[in-house]
Formats: C-alpha cells, structure tokens, sequence
C-alpha cells in the first residue's frame, strides 16, 4: 500500500509540476495579450517606428517581428516613456533626431477573440504631421536560447495587418468577435479614413 501511495504522490507530483510550468509560461503571453505589457511595463511605442510607421517611402513594413520581451528595457527603445490618457508616449529627444524630437505613441484597443491584438499607433516625425496606423499582431511565446546556450522564452509580436488612418486621424476603433470597427470623426485623407469594418485574422 505504501509503495502505491508514494506512486501516487510521485505521480501528482510531476503533474503538479507540468501544470504549473505550463501556467508560468502562459502568464507572460497573456498579460501581454490583456494589458500589452511585460512585466507591468509598457511595450515601447517606438517598435511601431520600426514596424514602418516612421519610414514613409515604402509602402509596406520590412521589419516584421519583434521580442516584446527583449526590447521592454532595452538600450534601443530607452527614450522616455509617459501615459496620457489612453496612450503610451515615447519621445526621441531632438539631440538625437534631424529634425526635432520625434514622438511616436499607441492605444491599446484589445485582443480579438482569436487573441489578435489590435492597436491604434501615431507618429510625429518633427514636423506638422502626425500620421495614424490601425495595426493587427500575433503576439507568440517561442522558445530560443541566449549567448550562453541557456533556453530563453521568447514573446514574438508579429505584423499581420497594418493599415493606414491618416494625417491627424480622429475616431473610434472598436472590436466585436474578430470584426474590427473603424469609426472615422472626418472623411478625407487629412482627417482619417471613412468608416469602414476588417476582419482580423491569422493568414
């Protein structure tokens, strides 16, 4: 009886463990997923600067997939980062720029029921402009290894969908299912675009 019992216990035990590794790989991703935060830190605005938000002259983005783990902290996106409001706010201070401070933000709307994150991003260059981009992600753990060989879980945020709002856009965006609700205040380009429905979905 005794030795079925300390299978039984070895057994649970090992269970126990899956389980609770499992939960402590899913807790990352997920806050990422609720709260587009790691660590209760804000994933820095400027990824969507090099998702292409800041590069005007191509029309579709080149840099496609970043660790949100890696880059919240980093050295690269260590300009300083502020709430106002709804939105997270970086600003590159001018020193660093050609053509003054530039300062690129985000509003997190939410995650899709297929756990698509949708998001409002803006870019101001230094100039009068401040252009808007509805972007859809695939936020991801994956698996790697560090310099030292030791395995490293890493949070992919991946491009699926981005889609171009506007100089100066002002509007609502609203996600129902999977459907997502783009409610423009003004038609035309300087305003946004009209109002308009997209399905936000994996390829």
């Amino acid at each position: 009886m005794r030795s079925i019992c300390g299978a039984v216990t070895a057994f649970s035990a090992i269970c126990l463990v899956v389980a609770m590794g499992g939960t402590a790989a899913a807790e990352p991703l997920d806050e990422l997923r609720k709260t587009f935060t790691v660590d209760d830190k804000p994933v820095p605005p400027e990824i969507f600067a090099d998702f292409g938000d800041a590069d005007l002259a191509d029309s579709g983005p080149i840099v496609v997939a970043i660790d949100a783990r890696a880059a919240t902290g980093s050295n690269r996106y260590a300009d300083p980062i502020r709430k106002q409001g709804r939105w997270i706010v970086q600003t590159k201070p001018s020193d660093k720029t050609l053509n003054g401070a530039e300062e690129t933000a985000y509003e997190y709307i939410g995650a899709t029921r297929d756990n698509l994150l949708v998001l409002v991003a803006s870019y101001n260059g230094g100039g009068s402009g401040t252009f808007y981009t509805l972007h859809i992600l695939d936020a991801a753990a994956a698996p790697a290894f560090d310099a030292d060989g030791k395995r490293y879980e890493r949070l992919n945020l991946t491009v699926l969908r981005s889609v171009p709002l506007g100089d100066r856009w002002e509007g609502e965006i609203a996600i129902s299912g999977n459907a997502v609700r783009i409610k423009s205040s003004h038609e035309g380009p300087a305003k946004g675009i009209a109002p308009k429905s997209l399905e936000a979905r994996r390829p």
